[in-house]
């Protein structure tokens, strides 16, 4: 686990940006809208992924073949292979925390609660308890979240390994620049009490995260509680105890 705060990012330091690359959008798109729909026909796959039908089919067919995909009476549903890849990986806090757990979170605080991990430079929520209907209609219109502007990304980056939150930080495109300093701001009070929360005015959407560790200390995945400001801010310090108490009994399962 670190400690110490990220240095300033120089304005005029050259950055090796990922790019994007077509096939692994078009790819990325389809399996996207796949997972937030499920069901999907390919009428209704084709207008949201746009381009033409005849490479999407191409793309569908290869995806169905090696089992990212699964079709069934003219619908596509994920397939056993995206699953399968989620179980296998290490790091991955599904082998560790199943539904039951988060449920259990959720009895006990009466909000939502939503497991997250980073993928790439995305937030994804792979598992939740309870419903909100704001959150539930974004995951399934965008299941990708800008990791500095939820509190289940900020608690991740927080307890990252320097160079690892470094080199994150020193990425952001310029669009960014006012989340990276915000961040910076926070960073003290995400290691000094062991979590984060985050604010969205427009949607009035309060968040209080904190993060399962491995035996190692870095940070496996977010457990989030979200609800309307005027219920959590009130809550806010009993919350963030239960929350801690949790995260901190399900981390032990790691050790």
């Amino acid at each position: 686990m670190s400690t110490d705060v990220p240095p300033p990012i120089p304005a005029g330091r050259q950055r090796h940006v990922p790019q994007n690359h077509r096939t692994i959008d078009r790819v990325s798109d389809i399996l996207e809208h796949v997972s937030g729909n499920p069901g999907m026909t390919f009428s209704e796959l084709a207008r949201k992924v746009g381009g033409a039908k005849s490479s999407l089919h191409g793309f569908i067919s290869g995806l169905l073949a090696r089992g990212w995909l699964y079709q069934s009476e003219g619908r596509f549903y994920m397939g056993p292979a995206m699953y399968s890849l989620t179980m296998a990986n290490g790091h991955e806090a599904t082998r560790f925390l199943n539904n039951d757990d988060l449920r259990e979170l959720h009895e006990h605080c009466c909000l939502p609660v939503y497991l997250g991990v980073q993928a790439g430079e995305a937030l994804i929520y792979i598992s939740v308890a309870g419903r909100d209907p704001i959150m539930s209609y974004e995951s399934r219109t965008n299941i990708r979240r800008t990791m500095l502007n939820t509190a289940g990304g900020k608690v991740l980056l927080a307890f990252e390994d320097t160079n690892r939150r470094d080199k994150f930080l020193a990425q952001r495109p310029a669009e960014e620049r006012d989340l990276v300093e915000a961040f910076l701001s926070q960073y003290y009070a995400i290691i000094e009490n062991g979590y984060a929360v985050n604010y969205r005015s427009n949607v009035d959407r309060y968040a209080i995260a904190s993060c399962l560790r491995g035996s190692d200390g870095r940070p496996v995945a977010s457990v989030t509680l979200v609800g309307k400001s005027a219920e959590l801010r009130p809550r806010e310090e009993e919350l963030t105890r239960t929350l801690l108490d949790y995260c901190r009994k399900w981390s032990a399962r790691l050790a």
